[in-house]
């Protein structure tokens, strides 16, 4: 009986201690989340149902900038000659924190709130990658924020960035490349996922490139020796490219996907187009390879004794890690606690487990310790790459589907149309908001994130990986 009745006593202390560290302006966060919850769940459900691709988020993009506007923001739009990309602003002089947004969606995998495959609208996009929950949670955290510069507890300015297209062309490299965070001295950013924790690992360099070639048409049974197959060289150049993976350092990443091979049997085809996607753990292993790849191109095209052409389509750096950002972001998430779920929830998650042939454990409510920074990480690529490389950058990852999901599936769409993925947007709007607290209040402590940030950079000078010109609006 004494033993359980310490316990108690223990387990009573603890909750008191950590409930004396969340002070009142990280209170205030929490409960400026919580006000706007109604409407920060309506918006994403509306950016979820609308479902929005590529430089093509006009609606969902406005619901934000519009939200933000409502709220005192001043607002931006069509920033780095991207009609859905925007800024929105509150406060002035430093610090000046920004958070990113992102809100675009992923084609062909349109999903019912349900944990049975069936298409909301059959053929159209969802959001397979929950940017319908980051940028409402992202957008909550910077109004949450603006409150309590509002009510003069803490100075600075804060940002919301509006980034479009992150599943296709990458809309942050152009506004980095306009100087959108030029004066920003701490940058936050998080991602839905199958757990929650500070993010401290890196992620996969990338470049985009198209391959044209260009033939001769003939008739393919009268006169094949009268025609100069594109095809042909899209074949011979795919096979350079596969006899090529046995030669790579195993970080590396070749992927393909064919265009156009041609369009009727009987013609020998004139024309034939594929889309080139080149990744390593850095940009300094990438572009040798990316280079080789290349030269292929050209290898291919004189087999096949055709012409070909090579257009970069963009291409971004692996993500910047800032350990010391992390360790604030952590701190916040132990504040907060897990997310917790109720039956139905876990019942949710457990069918679409069952529905993607995955063990059947439902929800993951743990938060991660802090982990020791991988050298070669793997995993996926993202644009907040170049903003990390710009700007310090604080990294999240939240938990609004269950473990092992498939993601870029109908899985993790059906999870953000509903209470699991509100769950985690609210969690990651309120981890965010906080931690940006922890900046406001502390300049030393963005002093030290901004000296990590300074220390891993090094020397190295950031290029972007796009063509000149404007980005490829209206060409989804």
């Amino acid at each position: 009986m004494k033993k359980v009745i310490l316990t108690y006593l223990l387990l009573f202390t603890v909750s008191l201690i950590t409930a004396q560290k969340i002070t009142n302006n990280k209170k205030a966060i929490i409960a400026s989340i919580e006000k706007h919850e109604v409407e920060l769940i309506k918006a994403s459900d509306a950016i979820w149902a609308l479902a929005e691709t590529a430089f093509e988020e006009t609606e969902s993009s406005k619901i934000l900038a519009d939200y933000a506007e409502k709220n005192g923001f001043t607002v931006s739009r069509g920033v780095a000659g991207i009609p859905t990309a925007f800024t929105a602003t509150y406060g002035s002089g430093q610090p000046v924190i920004s958070i990113l947004g992102e809100f675009d969606a992923l084609p062909g995998i349109s999903q019912k709130a349900q944990p049975n495959k069936e298409a909301l609208n059959e053929g159209a996009a969802g959001h397979g990658c929950g940017h319908n929950l980051f940028g409402t949670a992202s957008l909550g955290a910077a109004i949450a924020v603006k409150e309590l510069m509002e009510a003069g507890k803490i100075k600075g300015t804060i940002k919301f960035m509006g980034t479009p297209s992150e599943e296709k062309y990458f809309g942050k490299i152009w506004m980095v490349r306009e100087g959108l965070w030029n004066d920003v001295d701490v940058n936050l950013s998080w991602h839905p996922a199958a757990a929650t924790e500070a993010d401290v690992q890196s992620t996969l360099a990338l470049v985009d490139f198209k391959v044209e070639f260009y033939g001769q048409a003939a008739h393919a049974s009268m006169d094949p020796w009268n025609g100069r197959s594109a095809a042909d060289a899209l074949e011979l150049y795919t096979t350079g490219i596969n006899y090529y993976r046995e030669h790579i350092q195993p970080t590396v990443r070749i992927h393909y996907h064919i265009q156009d091979g041609g369009q009727v049997v009987n013609v020998v085809p004139d024309y034939a187009r594929l889309w080139v996607r080149v990744r390593d753990t850095k940009r300094s292993g990438m572009m040798p390879v990316y280079e080789r790849v290349m030269k292929m191109a050209e290898g291919a095209a004189i087999m096949a004794n055709v012409d070909y052409k090579i257009s970069l389509i963009s291409g971004i750096y692996e993500v910047l890690v800032n350990r010391a950002g992390g360790e604030i972001m952590q701190g916040n998430l132990e504040l907060l606690g897990p997310i917790s779920y109720t039956e139905e929830e876990t019942i949710f998650g457990k069918r679409i487990q069952e529905a993607t042939g995955k063990p059947q454990i439902g929800m993951d409510s743990s938060i991660k310790p802090l982990e020791a920074t991988k050298e070669n990480p793997g995993g996926g690529s993202t644009d907040v790459g170049d903003v990390s490389w710009n700007v310090a950058n604080i990294n999240l990852g939240v938990t609004v589907a269950p473990k092992d999901t498939p993601w870029h599936s109908w899985a993790v769409v059906a999870c953000g149309g509903m209470s699991i993925g509100h769950k985690g947007m609210l969690y990651a709007s309120k981890a965010l908001g906080m931690t940006a607290v922890d900046l406001f209040e502390n300049p030393k402590l963005v002093e030290k994130v901004k000296a990590e940030f300074k220390e891993r950079k090094g020397s190295e000078v950031y290029e972007p990986i796009i063509p000149d010109g404007p980005p490829p609006i209206g060409k989804n």
